[in-house]
Protein backbone atom coordinates (compact mmCIF):
# COMPACT_ATOMS: atom_id res chain seq x y z
CA UNK A 1 0.00 0.00 0.00
CA UNK A 2 3.04 2.15 0.76
CA UNK A 3 3.64 4.62 3.49
CA UNK A 4 0.83 7.20 2.97
CA UNK A 5 -1.41 5.08 2.11
CA UNK A 6 -0.98 3.47 5.24
CA UNK A 7 -1.24 5.80 7.26
CA UNK A 8 -4.69 7.24 5.21
CA UNK A 9 -5.74 3.83 6.17
CA UNK A 10 -5.16 4.41 9.62
CA UNK A 11 -6.64 7.57 9.96
CA UNK A 12 -9.42 6.76 8.34
CA UNK A 13 -9.54 3.65 11.13
CA UNK A 14 -9.42 6.10 13.81
CA UNK A 15 -12.80 7.81 12.24
CA UNK A 16 -14.55 4.95 11.60
CA UNK A 17 -13.65 3.08 15.05
CA UNK A 18 -14.15 6.50 17.27
CA UNK A 19 -16.28 9.39 17.50
CA UNK A 20 -16.04 12.62 16.35
CA UNK A 21 -14.22 14.81 18.91
CA UNK A 22 -15.43 18.32 17.47
CA UNK A 23 -18.33 20.16 18.48
CA UNK A 24 -21.27 19.58 16.13
CA UNK A 25 -22.99 22.93 14.76
CA UNK A 26 -26.04 21.68 17.60
CA UNK A 27 -23.57 21.56 20.22
CA UNK A 28 -22.03 25.13 19.49
CA UNK A 29 -25.46 26.87 19.32
CA UNK A 30 -26.50 25.42 22.45
CA UNK A 31 -23.61 26.55 24.30
CA UNK A 32 -23.68 30.10 22.29
CA UNK A 33 -27.58 30.10 23.51
CA UNK A 34 -26.53 29.48 27.16
CA UNK A 35 -24.12 32.06 27.11
CA UNK A 36 -26.69 34.61 26.23
CA UNK A 37 -29.45 33.72 28.16
CA UNK A 38 -26.64 33.11 31.36
CA UNK A 39 -25.46 37.19 30.52
CA UNK A 40 -28.95 38.65 30.68
CA UNK A 41 -30.13 36.23 33.69
CA UNK A 42 -27.08 37.85 35.12
CA UNK A 43 -26.59 41.02 34.88
CA UNK A 44 -30.51 41.68 35.37
CA UNK A 45 -30.17 39.58 39.09
CA UNK A 46 -27.14 42.71 39.89
CA UNK A 47 -28.91 45.34 38.00
CA UNK A 48 -30.40 47.85 40.75
CA UNK A 49 -28.69 46.38 43.46
CA UNK A 50 -28.22 48.39 46.31
CA UNK A 51 -24.99 48.24 48.95
CA UNK A 52 -26.98 47.23 51.35
CA UNK A 53 -28.68 44.63 49.27
CA UNK A 54 -25.30 43.20 48.05
CA UNK A 55 -23.69 42.22 51.44
CA UNK A 56 -27.23 41.07 53.02
CA UNK A 57 -26.91 37.39 54.12
CA UNK A 58 -29.95 35.24 54.56
CA UNK A 59 -28.12 33.54 57.67
CA UNK A 60 -24.30 33.77 58.84
CA UNK A 61 -23.82 30.06 56.78
CA UNK A 62 -25.56 31.60 53.14
CA UNK A 63 -23.51 34.08 50.66
CA UNK A 64 -25.42 37.30 49.76
CA UNK A 65 -25.76 38.44 46.40
CA UNK A 66 -22.35 39.91 46.04
CA UNK A 67 -20.85 36.89 47.04
CA UNK A 68 -22.70 34.55 44.84
CA UNK A 69 -21.79 37.07 41.99
CA UNK A 70 -18.01 36.94 43.08
CA UNK A 71 -18.14 32.98 42.92
CA UNK A 72 -19.97 33.02 39.39
CA UNK A 73 -16.96 35.20 38.19
CA UNK A 74 -14.62 33.24 40.06
CA UNK A 75 -15.68 30.24 38.56
CA UNK A 76 -16.14 30.97 35.00
CA UNK A 77 -12.50 32.23 34.94
CA UNK A 78 -11.46 28.74 36.29
CA UNK A 79 -13.64 27.12 34.01
CA UNK A 80 -12.78 28.54 30.92
CA UNK A 81 -9.33 28.06 32.10
CA UNK A 82 -9.66 24.64 32.71
CA UNK A 83 -10.74 24.23 28.99
CA UNK A 84 -7.14 25.10 28.34
CA UNK A 85 -5.91 23.18 30.81
CA UNK A 86 -7.57 19.87 29.27
CA UNK A 87 -6.57 21.30 25.37
CA UNK A 88 -2.89 21.38 26.74
CA UNK A 89 -2.48 17.54 27.93
CA UNK A 90 -2.26 14.78 26.29
CA UNK A 91 -5.17 13.27 23.91
CA UNK A 92 -7.08 10.86 26.29
CA UNK A 93 -7.65 7.47 24.07
CA UNK A 94 -10.42 6.68 26.73
CA UNK A 95 -12.24 9.58 26.08
CA UNK A 96 -15.97 8.52 24.95
CA UNK A 97 -16.12 5.82 27.56
CA UNK A 98 -14.84 7.87 30.30
CA UNK A 99 -17.28 10.70 29.35
CA UNK A 100 -19.99 8.97 27.87
CA UNK A 101 -23.67 10.20 29.43
CA UNK A 102 -22.03 13.34 31.31
CA UNK A 103 -23.03 15.99 29.06
CA UNK A 104 -26.75 14.81 29.45
CA UNK A 105 -26.03 14.91 33.52
CA UNK A 106 -24.59 18.08 33.35
CA UNK A 107 -27.36 19.52 31.58
CA UNK A 108 -30.01 18.19 33.48
CA UNK A 109 -28.36 19.22 37.45
CA UNK A 110 -26.48 22.25 36.75
CA UNK A 111 -28.34 25.24 35.77
CA UNK A 112 -32.04 23.62 37.38
CA UNK A 113 -29.99 23.61 40.21
CA UNK A 114 -30.39 19.77 41.38
CA UNK A 115 -28.21 19.23 44.42
CA UNK A 116 -26.36 20.86 46.53
CA UNK A 117 -22.33 21.30 46.41
CA UNK A 118 -19.53 22.73 48.25
CA UNK A 119 -17.57 25.37 46.18
CA UNK A 120 -13.49 24.52 46.27
CA UNK A 121 -11.37 26.84 48.65
CA UNK A 122 -9.93 28.97 45.45
CA UNK A 123 -13.96 29.67 44.14
CA UNK A 124 -15.02 30.26 48.05
CA UNK A 125 -15.93 34.79 47.41
CA UNK A 126 -13.37 36.39 49.78
CA UNK A 127 -12.30 39.80 48.11
CA UNK A 128 -15.64 41.61 48.86
CA UNK A 129 -16.08 42.30 44.80
CA UNK A 130 -18.08 45.46 44.07
CA UNK A 131 -21.26 44.94 41.63
CA UNK A 132 -18.79 47.08 39.17
CA UNK A 133 -16.07 45.02 39.91
CA UNK A 134 -18.25 42.00 38.96
CA UNK A 135 -19.75 43.31 36.07
CA UNK A 136 -16.58 44.33 34.44
CA UNK A 137 -14.51 40.97 35.03
CA UNK A 138 -17.90 39.27 34.10
CA UNK A 139 -17.77 41.09 30.99
CA UNK A 140 -14.09 40.25 29.79
CA UNK A 141 -14.47 36.69 30.53
CA UNK A 142 -17.47 36.29 28.68
CA UNK A 143 -15.39 38.01 25.27
CA UNK A 144 -13.12 35.35 25.65
CA UNK A 145 -15.42 32.54 26.24
CA UNK A 146 -17.32 33.66 23.30
CA UNK A 147 -15.10 33.94 21.24
CA UNK A 148 -13.25 30.95 21.85
CA UNK A 149 -17.03 29.00 21.58
CA UNK A 150 -17.62 31.15 18.19
CA UNK A 151 -14.66 30.07 16.32
CA UNK A 152 -12.65 26.93 17.45
CA UNK A 153 -12.36 23.67 15.86
CA UNK A 154 -10.50 21.92 17.88
CA UNK A 155 -11.54 17.96 18.60
CA UNK A 156 -12.14 19.52 22.53
CA UNK A 157 -14.13 15.91 23.37
CA UNK A 158 -10.64 13.96 23.15
CA UNK A 159 -8.55 16.09 25.51
CA UNK A 160 -10.50 15.32 29.48
CA UNK A 161 -9.70 16.88 32.87
CA UNK A 162 -11.32 15.54 36.49
CA UNK A 163 -14.14 16.91 37.96
CA UNK A 164 -14.74 16.76 41.71
CA UNK A 165 -18.06 16.07 41.63
CA UNK A 166 -18.44 13.90 37.71
CA UNK A 167 -15.09 12.28 37.41
CA UNK A 168 -13.38 13.24 34.29
CA UNK A 169 -14.92 16.07 31.76
CA UNK A 170 -14.08 16.55 28.20
CA UNK A 171 -13.11 19.86 26.88
CA UNK A 172 -16.99 20.52 25.92
CA UNK A 173 -18.04 19.49 28.71
CA UNK A 174 -16.03 22.05 30.31
CA UNK A 175 -16.71 25.07 28.05
CA UNK A 176 -20.68 23.90 28.29
CA UNK A 177 -20.05 23.95 32.27
CA UNK A 178 -19.27 27.47 32.54
CA UNK A 179 -22.93 29.06 31.79
CA UNK A 180 -24.61 26.22 33.19
CA UNK A 181 -23.13 27.17 36.32
CA UNK A 182 -23.84 30.41 36.28
CA UNK A 183 -27.37 29.89 35.48
CA UNK A 184 -27.54 27.59 38.39
CA UNK A 185 -26.12 30.49 40.80
CA UNK A 186 -28.56 33.07 39.15
CA UNK A 187 -31.38 30.87 40.77
CA UNK A 188 -29.01 31.28 43.97
CA UNK A 189 -29.61 35.26 43.55
CA UNK A 190 -32.92 34.89 43.44
CA UNK A 191 -33.86 33.10 46.16
CA UNK A 192 -31.51 35.25 48.45
CA UNK A 193 -33.45 38.22 47.36
CA UNK A 194 -36.60 36.07 47.55
CA UNK A 195 -35.56 35.67 51.46
CA UNK A 196 -37.70 37.20 54.22
CA UNK A 197 -35.86 40.61 55.38
CA UNK A 198 -33.90 41.06 52.28
CA UNK A 199 -33.55 44.79 52.04
CA UNK A 200 -36.10 46.74 50.10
Amino acid sequence: MGKFGGVLGLMLCARVDGGDAHMTAEERAKVLGWLEESRKEFLAAIHGVSEEQWKWKPAPDRWSVGEVAEHIVLAEGALFGTVQKALASPVDAAWEEETKGKTERIEAVMAPRQGKAQAPEALVPTKGMTPSQVREIFENQRVEILKFTSSTDLPLKQYTVKNPFFGPLNGYQWLMYAPLHTMRHDKQIAEVKGTAGYPK
